[in-house]
């Protein structure tokens, strides 16, 4: 086998893959504008939701969502629940007297356990 030598095509040069019957997905072309008036298109598949900011591609500046009327889009921001801590689920389970109690329990116990180890 190793006096053959690979026939075929030359590597990474050509594809043997086609277009044909390919179909692309639908996409639509959004339009952003930066602070300074600068313009740049974005393509997005069309059933995408659409950010409001983007990042242009040749200077970097955040660009805003240019609707179809020309005017910058305003998007509705939506109020996020703030997110429950630890404390606020304990607290819907316990007082603040039954914690506080419970805490001097446990603090009583290891004082306990501290003190019985010196002593050992």
């Amino acid at each position: 086998m190793a006096d053959r030598s690979l026939r075929g095509m030359r590597l990474g040069s050509q594809s043997l893959q086609s277009e044909e019957g390919i179909e692309f997905s639908p996409r639509k072309k959004s339009i952003y504008r930066t602070e300074d008036g600068q313009t740049f298109e974005v393509m997005f598949s069309a059933d995408a939701e659409v950010p409001e900011f983007w990042s242009s591609p040749r200077t970097g500046q955040e660009g805003h969502l240019v609707g179809e009327d020309g005017e910058l889009v305003e998007v509705e921001q939506v109020e996020a629940k703030p997110a429950r801590t630890h404390w606020d689920m304990l607290l819907e389970r316990r007082t603040e007297a039954e914690l506080e109690e419970l805490l001097q329990e446990r603090l009583e116990y290891l004082r306990a356990r501290r003190g019985s180890r010196k002593s050992a």
